[in-house]
């Protein structure tokens, strides 16, 4: 966390981690207090990657979070009690290295607070998980012309020459 991280702990299902930088942005895990502001960002970041809106997807990715049976967890930065941030990562097998990964699903900052270390927190955080796990890497996507997140990660991880491909089903 570039030695701005003031505390963490961490526990393990989720890797739940607490971490507060020195800009007294706090990184922690979801709470049922809160939906609200989770689901309105939630929806605006499928909204800027052009999903259609389904309050059936986000009611059901928030009942996965707060399910310990199911594999997709959260962290979520704040700046007091104002959410600011989401993460929505899980853990994944790696045959090829034997090891275990965490995958950042959706990463999203408030657009009001782009700019004052959200996005940089929660990965950092995800990289304080997958240290205290020994998980062997922090991976994820991002769109080609999202040229602005990318600039965030270019930063801090190492671009790998991966396509991604899906094969729709019904």
């Amino acid at each position: 966390m570039s030695g701005r991280a003031l505390a963490v702990r961490a526990v393990a299902s989720c890797g739940i981690l607490t971490l507060m930088t020195a800009d007294a942005l706090l990184v922690r895990p979801l709470g049922p207090d809160d939906y609200e502001r989770w689901a309105t960002m939630f929806r605006s970041y499928r909204d800027f990657y052009r999903l259609e809106p389904d309050d059936a997807v986000v009611s059901r990715v928030w009942s996965w979070i707060h399910d310990p049976a199911h594999e997709t967890c959260a962290l979520g930065a704040a700046f007091g009690d104002k959410l600011v941030g989401l993460a929505h990562y899980r853990r994944f097998a790696r045959p090829s290295s034997g090891g275990v990964g965490i995958f950042l699903d959706d990463l999203f900052t408030d657009p009001v607070h782009r700019g004052r270390g959200a996005g940089r927190a929660l990965i950092g955080a995800l990289g304080e998980i997958a240290e205290q796990e020994q998980c062997n890497v922090v991976r994820w996507i991002t769109a080609a012309d999202n040229i602005t997140a990318q600039r965030l990660y270019d930063s801090i991880a190492t671009r790998t020459a991966w396509l991604t491909y899906d094969l729709p089903h019904a």
